[in-house]
């Protein structure tokens, strides 16, 4: 039973645009944010948990293996597409993930057209991939506080000095 809503909350191209016409027109605001989060930790949850705390639902744009690979390096994706997917959409908070194969989520964007795109506190808003559509459409765009010491690339380093 519990497995079946995790699997509900994976979406494709093709369900998205529909779930969050769902949504909006019972008047629930849409958060968006991407990433890779190939290795699930404490930042991550931080992150998503108070971008949900943000809106009615929880939007995540995941990126392909292929895109993780061209993005981060031959070595990448540590965990494949399903196991990230699964992950993510385990966490209470997160309301759908859909994968996106290019390196941008600039496309998945313009369909599902939230109204709040969030990212780490390594992007400027003007930075952020889509702020130019959600804010010409009445949305905000924000850059939350990014909790130092948690990177995927740090438990990479990690593992392998170990």
């Amino acid at each position: 039973m519990i497995f079946k809503k995790i699997q509900a909350k994976i979406q494709s191209w093709e369900t998205i645009q529909s779930t969050v016409s769902q949504w909006k027109s019972v008047g629930e605001k849409i958060v968006f944010t991407n990433g890779c989060f190939d290795i699930l930790h404490f930042g991550h949850i931080h992150y998503l948990a108070e971008a949900s705390d943000l809106g009615n639902r929880l939007v995540i744009g995941l990126n392909s293996a292929a895109s993780v690979k061209r993005l981060k390096g031959e070595h990448r994706p540590i965990n494949d597409e399903a196991t990230r997917q699964h992950l993510l959409a385990a966490l209470e908070f997160v309301d759908a993930v859909v994968v996106f194969e290019e390196d941008t989520p600039l496309e998945l964007i313009k369909i599902i057209l939230p109204d709040m795109i969030v990212k780490g506190g390594d992007w400027k808003p003007e930075q952020i991939v889509g702020s130019d559509i959600v804010l010409a459409n009445g949305g905000e765009v924000k850059s939350l506080a990014f909790k130092e010491g948690y990177s995927t690339t740090s438990i990479e380093e990690k593992i392998r000095k170990s």
